[in-house]
């Protein structure tokens, strides 16, 4: 489920992460939000039936975490499972930083 954000209701989107102790992809989202400053809410499914049922029911009965939802001022939201920190941020209308990956930095790339 994906709806465009505009950028005044990226400015004041909410970011909840649905998650569980020791998952490995929950733990790179929420280090990768932080890192970003990206403010969320985090809902530990094993710890909150009501987390489980909503994760349950966006994903055809599997508890499947990381899911993400991007809520909008204006009501809209984007439901995303498993989703990289970039493409968070592209819900929420932001640009995420450009960094070029291993091959780009051993080969000097990005670099002033």
């Amino acid at each position: 489920m994906t709806t465009e954000p505009t950028a005044d209701a990226a400015a004041e989107a909410t970011v909840v992460v649905y998650r569980r102790d020791h998952c490995p992809f929950c733990f790179r989202l929420e280090r990768g939000l932080q890192h970003a400053g990206v403010p969320y809410e985090a809902r530990d499914i094993w710890a909150d039936d009501g987390a489980a049922d909503f994760v349950r029911s966006v994903n055809d009965g599997n508890e499947t975490v990381p899911t993400v939802v991007v809520s909008h001022p204006d009501g809209q939201q984007t439901v995303r499972t498993n989703p990289g920190v970039a493409q968070v941020l592209a819900d929420l209308g932001q640009v995420p930083e450009e960094r070029p990956g291993l091959l780009g930095r051993l080969l000097g790339r990005g670099q002033d």
